[in-house]
């Protein structure tokens, strides 16, 4: 997860920086310096991935047309 997946992802879902990290369990401070493109360690990024696949977010990997986020389809009853 990049930066500007990281942002897409939180706007989708409603989520504020500080509801966020709250979900993740980390400061706010973390969430703002990945979304600023500051290097973060990979477990702390992938904590912050989980929060938002837990929110409802799929998470697109590059192909051809760059990466992406989209809101996972809820099923119909």
């Amino acid at each position: 997860m990049n930066a500007v997946q990281c942002k897409m992802a939180r706007t989708a879902t409603g989520l504020g920086v500080r509801e966020l990290a709250k979900a993740a369990g980390v400061s706010p401070d973390t969430v703002a310096r990945l979304e600023r493109g500051e290097a973060l360690r990979e477990p702390t990024v992938q904590i912050i991935r989980a929060a938002l696949e837990r929110a409802g977010v799929e998470f697109i990997p590059e192909n051809g047309g760059g990466v992406g986020v989209r809101l996972r389809r809820t099923p119909t009853a």
